[in-house]
């Protein structure tokens, strides 16, 4: 017996309804969470107006209208001194045809609504639907569009603010670099530059380097192998200081050199080892061993040394931001990866008086929002 093929059940006509506002919500909201800008509002204003599905939809600032979407596009030069009611009473203000005067035949535009945009209890501008006839819904309507984009502004505003902090707190841990080392390693250099001018050339490049990565201005992120490879700049310019008193080791695992981390995240505990694991030493020699291994979707680093240990409470408050504490950026490296991963990922420190430290930093091969 032949079986009736039949369509899929693609559910009610509701169900239909909210997928095709969510998928404009989707569309809009990439845009919006950049800010309210000429060009965010370029992109969103289309599918906020088939949001409401309404002849025409405008966004504004404090001052100008921003974007404007449909019929009756000459009505967006009267929208910023329309709004300015809005924007002084900081609620939602009907339009009607004596605000919208209109010498266009067949024009779509004769009446509107105009919902506040507000962040932080601040209003930075509005959204303005237009349409031909005035209806119940449509004040209630703009108003909730409104507050949905209020929404998405306010994470553009909280994404612009983490930046600021993550900005800020890198220029405070460059802060941090010992002008000790700046100094011990341009004496280092000098020292070798009648009797080694070849050496003394090598390593003038490599401080170069590796002031020119610290002190870079893009990017919030870099990779596990630029890094390394500033770390270990550092680390040929300290052995040039103290010869065979500083021994290291590297173990790297080459999985893990194109994973993102944030930006000075392990080179800050390479300094901090060698400035640490080469005090109080009962011998000659001080090992520092620097670990990257792959472990299945995280990337796990390790810096160690074998100096002389730290009280693990003062650890503790290090990690806590106590900036009396004599630590290269421990706490700042620590609220960096908590504020990029979350809270799982903090730094793991394994310390006691005369045992050594060893601090441990896992990150996630891949986490949304960073790249390098």
């Amino acid at each position: 017996m032949a079986r009736t093929w039949r369509r899929p059940h693609l559910g009610s006509e509701a169900d239909r309804a909210a997928f095709r506002t969510l998928h404009q919500a989707s569309l809009a909201a990439p845009a919006l969470r950049e800010g309210l800008t000429a060009g965010s509002a370029e992109r969103s204003v289309r599918h906020l107006r088939a949001l409401l599905g309404t002849p025409a939809l405008a966004l504004t600032d404090l001052a100008t209208t921003l974007a404007y979407d449909g019929g009756g596009a000459d009505h967006a030069d009267q929208l910023p001194a329309l709004v300015a009611t809005t924007l002084e009473r900081g609620r939602t203000r009907s339009l009607d045809r004596s605000d919208l005067p209109c010498a266009e035949a067949g024009c779509p535009v004769r009446t509107g609504v105009a919902s506040p945009l507000v962040v932080e209890e601040r209003v930075v501008g509005t959204v303005v639907a237009l349409a031909t006839h005035p209806t119940a819904g449509l004040a209630r309507a703009t108003d909730e569009v409104a507050q949905w984009v209020s929404g998405q502004l306010a994470l553009a505003e909280l994404d612009a603010s983490r930046t600021r902090l993550m900005e800020a707190e890198v220029r405070a841990l460059r802060a941090q670099i010992s002008p000790h080392f700046v100094y011990n390693s341009l004496g280092a250099i000098a020292s070798f530059v009648r009797t080694d001018p070849d050496r003394a050339r090598e390593l003038l490049l490599e401080f170069a380097d590796f002031t020119r990565y610290s002190f870079r201005r893009h990017g919030e992120y870099t990779t596990v192998a630029e890094e390394l490879r500033s770390i270990e700049r550092y680390l040929l310019l300290e052995q040039a200081r103290f010869g065979d008193r500083l021994q290291v080791t590297l173990s790297i695992a080459p999985e893990v050199l194109g994973v993102a981390v944030p930006f000075l995240c392990v080179q800050p505990l390479v300094e901090n080892a060698v400035r640490h694991g080469l005090d109080g030493l009962d011998h000659p020699a001080g090992h520092v061993s620097i670990t990257a291994r792959d472990r299945g979707t995280e990337a796990v680093i390790e810096v160690e040394d074998d100096g002389a240990g730290e009280d693990p409470d003062k650890v503790r408050r290090a990690l806590a931001g106590d900036a009396a504490l004599d630590s290269v950026g421990l706490g700042n490296v620590d609220a960096r990866l908590r504020a990029t991963y979350g809270d799982d990922f903090g730094l793991v420190v394994e310390t006691a008086p005369g045992a050594g430290t060893k601090v441990v930093v896992r990150v996630p091969k891949f986490a949304p929002g960073v790249s390098a």
